[in-house]
């Protein structure tokens, strides 16, 4: 799977840059019995009509997004997120 996430509106060149990361994954990463990549561009914004025709030409399945930024966890998401200090990856010995 391939997740790229844009900052701005959803532009069609995104959708050729994800059809070659999965073909990339495909031939490079992935293992015989596992199924095919898959793709998702998670963008600002979209106009589904300009998605719909960015996307008629890829030969892999890609979906398209829109995320939302808040200041504020939603209430039923309290608790079960870790925080940023448990994302933290320690730093190995050799690279201190």
């Amino acid at each position: 799977m391939a997740i790229e996430l844009k900052t701005g509106k959803f532009e069609p060149e995104y959708a050729g840059k994800m059809d070659f990361y999965l073909q990339l994954l495909d031939e490079q990463v992935k293992l015989k019995d596992e199924n095919p990549s898959i793709g998702i561009i998670l963008c600002a914004a979209k106009d589904n009509i300009v998605v719909e025709y960015a996307l008629r030409s890829t030969k892999k399945p890609v979906g398209v997004a829109e995320y939302y930024l808040t200041n504020k966890l939603p209430k039923y998401l309290t608790g079960k997120l870790p925080d940023a200090n448990a994302l933290r990856l320690p730093i190995r010995e050799e690279f201190k």
